[in-house]
């Protein structure tokens, strides 16, 4: 990656890292699958109406909506509603680099290093490590595990983002959105029911509420077409398994804002758990890279100007123009 794409991926990180705040603002207001409802409805509708489908295969462009938009967020949402704190939401649901860097090796063919695989080892190591110390309670695991399947359905988002090769990433950002609102609708009114449905749109000019759909505004303009365009656009030019490890990036906005504005704590085992998963994906990314570079450098056969054309013989050209050419008498040795 070039030194202008890492800096767009940082941005994007810094984006996505803030908006666990302003889900958890949010999710004061609204039930979370109706909030994922609500989240991909806003994007949905002006997509229908005023953006053109982009030239992207249907089947990747629904294979998105689902893994990014339908299945991240129906578990981040849930994992967080059942008490996942916003902080460590933001370094779990980064398992999606390892995810990601798996699912492109067995689908897509592509080339992972054995460096590589140990720090990705590393990194899983450190989820099992934060993993172990949410399994003081079922109430606390089970947060946890939602934020993975989470992971895993940005992976599967992933995938399908990288092969739908688009030159239109906004677009495309904008119709996969399409694929969630409905879907999501109606589990919200069958799981959370229609009078709590009804219920959280009372209340919206209270505090609580102002900062709920402030939080939505954050989700939807910021993080969702601002964020997931800029993703969508690196992801389209680099292999998904150098790209997918900057997310890592993601908690370290993530925890700090939540200790900052939240007053957020994480045990000692936690906070080592989570210096692991950091250090191991990141090393993974660096590794993919210099991976992807030697690729590169091999697929450039450089070309010998003496292998291409015989030598010539008894001192003439092997270019029968050039004989032609060097035969002829100039204009001004004639007149000599």
């Amino acid at each position: 990656m070039s030194l202008k794409h890492c800096l767009l991926a940082a941005s994007v990180a810094i984006m996505w890292g803030l908006n666990f705040l302003a889900i958890d603002l949010s999710l004061a207001q609204f039930p979370p699958f109706l909030l994922v409802a609500l989240r991909f409805a806003l994007l949905a509708i002006p997509a229908l109406l005023f953006v053109p489908k982009p030239d992207v295969r249907a089947r990747w462009i629904i294979g998105y909506g689902l893994g990014f938009g339908l299945l991240q967020f129906l578990f981040l949402y849930w994992a967080m509603a059942a008490g996942m704190p916003a902080g460590l939401a933001s370094l779990v649901l980064q398992a999606s680099g390892p995810f990601t860097v798996l699912l492109g090796m067995t689908f897509l063919r592509e080339k992972v290093r054995g460096s590589q695989m140990a720090f990705l080892l590393l990194a899983m190591a450190g989820l099992a490590v934060v993993g172990w110390q949410r399994f003081d309670s079922h109430a606390s695991f089970l947060p946890f595990l939602l934020t993975l399947a989470g992971a895993f359905g940005w992976a599967i988002g992933n995938i399908c983002n990288r092969q739908a090769h688009t030159t239109e990433p906004v677009k495309l950002t904008m119709w996969m959105s399409v694929v969630s609102p409905v879907p999501m609708l109606i589990l919200s009114l069958l799981v959370e029911g229609p009078q709590r449905v009804g219920a959280s749109f009372v209340g919206l000019t209270t505090s609580t509420g102002l900062w709920a759909i402030a939080g939505l505004v954050y989700t939807v303009v910021i993080a969702t077409i601002l964020g997931s365009g800029i993703w969508s656009w690196l992801m389209s030019r680099n292999p998904a398994g150098v790209v997918a490890p900057f997310s890592m990036l993601v908690p370290v906005v993530g925890m700090s804002a939540a200790f900052i504005v939240l007053g957020e704590r994480v045990s000692f085992g936690e906070l080592c758990g989570a210096v692991l998963v950091i250090i191991g994906v990141l090393g993974a990314g660096v590794k993919a890279a210099k991976g992807a570079r030697i690729l590169a450098a091999e697929a450039v056969v450089p070309v010998n100007v003496e292998d291409e054309a015989p030598a010539p013989k008894n001192g003439t050209s092997a270019d029968p123009l050039m004989r032609a050419g060097s035969s002829r008498r100039s204009p001004r040795s004639s007149m000599n």
